[in-house]
C-alpha cells in the first residue's frame, strides 16, 4: 500500500543522487568545489577531492578528451553542454552519471546526477549535446582526431570578435533556504549565493565580495521577484536544464551606508537565464540582454512591464529557438574568490 505522499510514479523511479561541483578551466581541471551530495552520489567526501583533478575520476577511455568541451577552438562553441560519463566511485566499481557543464571565464560548473544502477560500462568516443551555441550534437573524440591530421589555423580574430557579458551563480535551493534555522532563523528573503563569478561586476554595480551569501532575490527588480520565484521552483521540481528572462537592479542596495538607488529610478538589466538544480543548489548562468529604464506604475503603484519583455506567468518557460543565441562566450573578467561554502 503507497503512503500518503506517494505514487506508483515515485516507488518505480529510482533516486538519483545529484550534486555541484566546480573545477578549473584547464587542461588540470583542478577541483575548486564540490558538493555534499558527492558522499552519496560516489561514496567520497567532498576534502577528498578538493584540489584533485577532476578528469582522474572519469573512467571512460577518452577521458583526456574531457577538457577539450570548454576548450575547443570553434566559432560554434558553446558555454552549456550536456553528457553522459562513466566515473570512479569510492568502493572501485563505476557509474554511469550525466553532467551538465556551465563554462565561465576561468572555471568550470558542473551539475551532476548518478545513476547508481548502471555500473561497470566504459565508452571509447566522448559525444556531447550543445544547450546553446551551435544546439547540435558533437563526438568530441572524433572532432580531435581529425584536428590532428589537419594544419593548425589561427583563429584568434574569430574568438576575439565573439561578445557577450555574463556571470554564473551558486544559489540555495529555496526548499532549503526556507527552512528555520538556529544561527539566522526563517528567511524570508530567499535562497543565499553561494558562490558567483567574478563577472558579475559587468553585470550589476557589484562585486563578488558583495554578493556572496546575500539574498539572490534581492537583487531581482521587484516587478519580477514572483516569476523569478516560480522559475526556482520549475527547476528543483524537474531535472532538467531550464530557460528563462527577467531583470536585475543594476545597482542593487547591499552594502549600508552606500549611495541608495530607489527601485523607480534604478536601469533593470535584464538577462537570459539558463538553470539547473541538484539536491545541494541551483546552478545559474546569466547572460546580459540590454540595460533598460524602469518600468511606469499604474494608478495603483504596480510596475507595467513593456510589452516586449513582459512574462507570461502562466506560459512555463521558454523554448531554447526562441531565447538562445548561436557563438556567446563569457565575460573576459576574471573570476574572483572571496570564499566558498
Amino acid at each position: 500500500m503507497l503512503g500518503p505522499s506517494q505514487s506508483a510514479q515515485d516507488i518505480e523511479r529510482p533516486h538519483r543522487p545529484t550534486y555541484i561541483g566546480i573545477h578549473t578551466r584547464d587542461n588540470a581541471t583542478d577541483v575548486l568545489y564540490v558538493s555534499s551530495g558527492i558522499r552519496e552520489a560516489l561514496g567520497y567526501t567532498p576534502e577528498q577531492l578538493m584540489s584533485k583533478s577532476a578528469t582522474s575520476f572519469i573512467a571512460d577511455d577518452c577521458k583526456t578528451d574531457y577538457p577539450l568541451i570548454y576548450n575547443r577552438e570553434t566559432q560554434e562553441e558553446a558555454d552549456v553542454h550536456s553528457l553522459f560519463l562513466n566515473v570512479k566511485h569510492a568502493n572501485g566499481t563505476t557509474i554511469l552519471e550525466r553532467v551538465t557543464t556551465i563554462k565561465c571565464s576561468s572555471c568550470v560548473i558542473v551539475v551532476v546526477m548518478a545513476f547508481p544502477e548502471i555500473t561497470g560500462q566504459r565508452q571509447k568516443e566522448l559525444q556531447v549535446e550543445m544547450l546553446d551555441g551551435a544546439m547540435k550534437r558533437v563526438n568530441i573524440t572524433r572532432e580531435r582526431e581529425a584536428q590532428q591530421r589537419k594544419p593548425k589555423k589561427s583563429i584568434g580574430h574569430a574568438m576575439q570578435s565573439r561578445q557577450g557579458v555574463k556571470a554564473a551563480f551558486i544559489v540555495e535551493r529555496p526548499d532549503v533556504a526556507s527552512v528555520e534555522t538556529e544561527e539566522t532563523g526563517r528567511r524570508a528573503s530567499g535562497p543565499l549565493i553561494a558562490f558567483c563569478t567574478g563577472s558579475v561586476s559587468h553585470l550589476l554595480d557589484a562585486d563578488t565580495s558583495d554578493v556572496m551569501n546575500y539574498p539572490f532575490l534581492k537583487l531581482v527588480a521587484p516587478e519580477c521577484i514572483t516569476h523569478v520565484s516560480r522559475f526556482f521552483d520549475r527547476l528543483i521540481a524537474s531535472t532538467d536544464v531550464m530557460f528563462d528572462t527577467f531583470a536585475l537592479l543594476k545597482h542593487p542596495h547591499i552594502i549600508e551606508g552606500d549611495i541608495f538607488v530607489a527601485e523607480e529610478e534604478n536601469p533593470r538589466v535584464i538577462v537570459e537565464c539558463l538553470g539547473a538544480a541538484s539536491e545541494d543548489g541551483i546552478a545559474l548562468l546569466l547572460r546580459l540582454l540590454s540595460v533598460e529604464p524602469p518600468p511606469a506604475k499604474d494608478k495603483l503603484s504596480t510596475y507595467i512591464e513593456a510589452s516586449i519583455r513582459k512574462m507570461d506567468e502562466d506560459s512555463g518557460y521558454s523554448t531554447l529557438a526562441d531565447i538562445i543565441s548561436s557563438s556567446i562566450d563569457t565575460s573576459d573578467a576574471a573570476s574572483e574568490w572571496s570564499h566558498l561554502p
